[in-house]
């Protein structure tokens, strides 16, 4: 992938932004940095660093997709309620891949897994308020 400063920028926007942001909210944070950037070079910059491994682009949260900046191996937790998406260690369940691969037979070579429910804050707003 040629070097290019809009890519340059939005990747380093990216990773200031931990919260795992929708293009849409990227789009407004870099339109104060870089006025002249369009959201189709945004989108387009985003997919080809998605395809590179450089980024994750995380789908099927809502109808919006997601992008992090961690390529580590990781598991993500989607709040129901606040939207918010949390980075999980794969050390939780650090087997899953092997286990899996010998129960099917079939050879993993990526891997997208996304947990759902409620996170600790919302969680506990709801015990509250009963």
């Amino acid at each position: 992938m040629n070097y290019s400063r809009q890519r340059e920028i939005i990747y380093s926007t990216l990773k200031e932004n931990v919260v795992h942001p929708t293009a849409e909210y990227l789009y407004s944070v870099l339109k104060e940095k870089e006025p002249n950037i369009s959201l189709a070079t945004l989108y387009r910059n985003l997919n080809q660093m998605a395809e590179k491994g450089l980024i994750k682009k995380i789908d099927g949260l809502e109808s919006a997709s997601h992008y992090d900046h961690n390529t580590h191996e990781h598991y993500h937790f989607i709040c129901k309620k606040c939207k918010r998406v949390f980075d999980i260690s794969s050390d939780v369940a650090p087997q899953i891949v092997v286990k899996t691969e010998k129960e099917t037979g079939f050879e993993i070579d990526s891997y997208d897994i996304v947990f759902s429910g409620l996170c600790k804050d919302c969680f506990e707003g709801i015990k509250e308020d009963k």
